[in-house]
């Protein structure tokens, strides 16, 4: 029976179940492009046991705020027709490696700068007349310069 459910595929419920999300999610991801499930013949689709763990990927990624252009750029490396490998997902994690770092390094920032000057220019806090005095960050561009990586001068 089990060889057979896997020929068959895994229904869209058993999938929401599995990931926890709502079929509708689901479908949305499958409109995105993120999914490709197949058709039985009674027109149900059927998903691969991988889908569980693109999904899986896919609402992670989100919840972290990442794009669904970003995830789904990523997702297009891995193979349709198989089962992705194991190296299939390294190479996919070597690539997003730097934006997750890139990621952690501005939380890392923002946690621990948040009630300081950032260098957005808004000159509110005591402290922004020492780090940012007369907005000399607003050289460097806009948005908060020094929790985008810049350093007061």
């Amino acid at each position: 029976m089990a060889g057979r459910a896997r020929q068959q595929g895994i229904s869209i419920g058993q999938l929401a179940r599995r990931t926890g999300l709502s079929v509708s999610a689901i479908r949305f991801y499958e409109e995105k492009g993120l999914v490709h499930p197949e058709r039985n013949a009674g027109g149900q689709r059927r998903y691969a046991g991988g889908d569980i763990r693109r999904l899986s990927f896919v609402m992670i990624s989100q919840q972290l705020g990442f794009s669904l252009a970003r995830i789904a750029a990523l997702l297009d490396d891995l193979p349709r027709g198989r089962p992705p490998t194991r190296a299939d997902w390294a190479r996919i994690s070597r690539r997003f490696r730097a934006d997750i770092d890139t990621r952690i390094e501005r939380l890392s920032a923002l946690r621990d700068r948040l009630d300081g000057c950032i260098g957005c220019g808004c000159l509110s806090l005591k402290a922004c007349a020492l780090y940012n005095a007369r907005d000399r960050a607003r050289a460097l561009g806009s948005g908060p310069r020094y929790l985008l990586g810049d350093q007061p001068a």
